[in-house]
């Protein structure tokens, strides 16, 4: 039987069809994702995002349909207000072979505009929220983050 197994492993390697790898775990991905946004580089955090991938942020309400969506009127936002931004993980996630879910701070001195309507407050920010991820052919297809946004209001003074 143990020849058999072996054959059968073996043949389609010998006979030139590709074997895929396994799919990166999500939380991997998640990992370095974070990381992009901790190096404060929106086109590499977005790389992590599917071309069609959705980002909802329940503060906003709107989700952003698209890796560029999510790159420019999310990631890039954040990047810019608050450029010397750290998100970190908190919690130990909840994980499954296509998703992730896991609690959050992300801390930072809010120096940038967040839009040309909104300047800079200059004040720092420090909040938790919660983010569910789902990963799809090692991309991020859906990303929810649930958040205290009272508490972000009231330490940017709006």
């Amino acid at each position: 039987m143990k020849n058999i197994l072996q054959a059968l492993v073996l043949v389609p390697v010998m006979a030139g069809v590709t074997v895929a790898q396994a799919a990166v775990p999500p939380k991997q991905v998640v990992e370095s994702y974070m990381k992009a946004w901790n190096q404060h580089n929106p086109n590499q955090a977005a790389s992590y995002f599917a071309k069609d991938g959705v980002f909802y942020d329940a503060a906003v309400g709107t989700p952003q349909k698209g890796q560029e969506a999510a790159r420019d009127n999310v990631i890039s936002v954040f990047i810019n207000a608050v450029p010397n931004l750290k998100w970190e993980m908190t919690s130990t996630p909840i994980e499954s072979k296509d998703g992730i879910s896991f609690q959050w701070r992300f801390t930072g001195d809010n120096t940038g505009a967040w839009s040309k309507d909104t300047p800079a407050t200059n004040k720092p920010i420090n909040f938790e929220g919660v983010s569910f991820v789902r990963v799809k052919n090692d991309k991020i297809v859906y990303q929810g983050d649930y958040y205290d946004s009272a508490t972000l209001n009231k330490q940017l003074g709006w």
